[in-house]
Parts: C-alpha cells; sequence; structure tokens
C-alpha cells in the first residue's frame, strides 16, 4: 500500500534511460506510489507500458500545451489510450503563455486543449503556466475535474479553483520562494496533492539535479511545515486526496 503518491511525475523519459527500473524500485520500496504523465504521444504510451510492469505505478496520457502546435493532432489515438485500464488520467494538458505569445498559437492551444476535455470522463491533469486569467473561466462553464498541476498561482486563484472542485499539486516550486507560504497555506485540506514533476524541479537539497518520485518526501516536509501539520498527517491527506481523484 502507497503511503505517499507522487500525482505527476515522468519517470519514462530520457534522464532515467541508465537507471528507470533502479528509480522506480526505489520510490515503490519506500512505499512511494506515482502517476507517470504524458506529455505526448511516445510518452504516454511508454507511461502505459510502465503502468503494465511495475504495481504502484499508474498511466496519464495527453498532449502538452507546448508540443507540436503545427502539427495535425491525432485525437482518436489518445482516445484509444485513453481507454486503457492503467489509465486514471488526461494530461499533461493545458495552456502555456510562458513561451507562446502569438495570438494564433494561443488559439490553437486553447481549441486542442477543450478537444482533449472532451476526450475522457477520466480526471484532468491541468498544466497552466500564465493563463489563469483564460483558464478559470473555461473551467468555471464544465463539469470535468482533474488537478492544477505545478501551481504556482495566488492564494485567490488557488481558491477558485478548489471553489470549482479542482485540485491543487504542488513540487519543488513551492520550496524555490517565500513568496508561495500564503498560497500554501489556503489550499483546502482535502484539496492538495504533492508531486514531483521528476525529472524537473527538484526541491533543496537536490536543487539543479535530476529530481525522481522519492524526493517527494522532501516536497511533502515542507509543506507540512508551512501548513504547521505533522508530516505525516500531511501524506495521510494528500494520498487519500490522490486515491480519491484517480480511483487508485
Amino acid at each position: 500500500m502507497e503511503k505517499i503518491i507522487d500525482t505527476h511525475c515522468h519517470v519514462q523519459m530520457p534522464q532515467y534511460d541508465e537507471d528507470r527500473g533502479v528509480v522506480i524500485e526505489r520510490a515503490l520500496g519506500a512505499g512511494i506510489g506515482m502517476v507517470c504523465v504524458g506529455v505526448d504521444l511516445p510518452s504516454s504510451q511508454a507511461a502505459i507500458r510502465l503502468a503494465e510492469k511495475y504495481e504502484g505505478l499508474y498511466a496519464s496520457v495527453g498532449l502538452h500545451p507546448n508540443d507540436n502546435l503545427d502539427e495535425r493532432y491525432d485525437q482518436s489515438a489518445y482516445e484509444v489510450l485513453a481507454r486503457h485500464p492503467r489509465v486514471v488520467a488526461i494530461g499533461e494538458i493545458g495552456l502555456d503563455y510562458y513561451r507562446v505569445t502569438d495570438s494564433i498559437l494561443k488559439e490553437r492551444q486553447r481549441e486542442r486543449f477543450i478537444r482533449q476535455l472532451d476526450m475522457s470522463e477520466k480526471p484532468i491533469i491541468i498544466h497552466c503556466r500564465d493563463a489563469h486569467d483564460d483558464m478559470l473561466p473555461l473551467l468555471a462553464g464544465r463539469t470535468n475535474r482533474g488537478v492544477i498541476h505545478s501551481f504556482t498561482g495566488t492564494a485567490e486563484q488557488a481558491r477558485a479553483y478548489c471553489a470549482l472542485g479542482w485540485y491543487i499539486g504542488l513540487n519543488g516550486i513551492a520550496t524555490f520562494s517565500t513568496e508561495y507560504q500564503e498560497m500554501i497555506r489556503a489550499i483546502p485540506a482535502d484539496r492538495l496533492l504533492l508531486e514531483t514533476d521528476a525529472p524537473y524541479l527538484a526541491s533543496a537539497p537536490h536543487r539543479g539535479k535530476r529530481n525522481e518520485p522519492l524526493y517527494i518526501e522532501g516536497v511533502g516536509n515542507f509543506i507540512a511545515d508551512i501548513r504547521g501539520v505533522p508530516p505525516a498527517e500531511l501524506f495521510r491527506m494528500t494520498t487519500e486526496n490522490a486515491k480519491r481523484l484517480f480511483g487508485i
């Protein structure tokens, strides 16, 4: 049984090609389950293969907003993957205006995002960067539910997402600056999820190095301290939240 769930990692990525099995077994051996998240078709397929191989590892399938904007989006291929029994979510999908400033490309992102929201009734893992002003109204009119991954918005925005029934995912970014502390405290206990986004965004003392799901404990310990609760209570609560959302 998982005592902690890393709700967002990418252990199928090339950064783990030399020791992927060791990294996964290290996490599972420590009682850490994980959702392996796709960002395009090949990585979604790879996530499913890992989920088939490892008990305690689950898959999510989707196309990241910054990937393949100039290519034809093959929704039918993702719909097939979404029906796999080891797939617990659609994502990561969403809007990212940090690198995309052209209005035409932004509109392509929005159109593709809405199509992916319609793809399945499974929970959604959303990537949203510099786009909350567009994202919140878009979600307000829909019945989809899921998690806003790697959240770096304001406390007010966090409350707004939670009021719509969404969860908030926090990772190593939350440890990088004191500016996130008000937001960390504002998230209702039953709407908080932990993630690593491994191999990216490792928290201290691993910052700047390759991240891995085992380091979820460092993220949780930091957030527990900010929220003023024992780490064990935070891990229990966020694990229950993850199981409730993803049905695992």
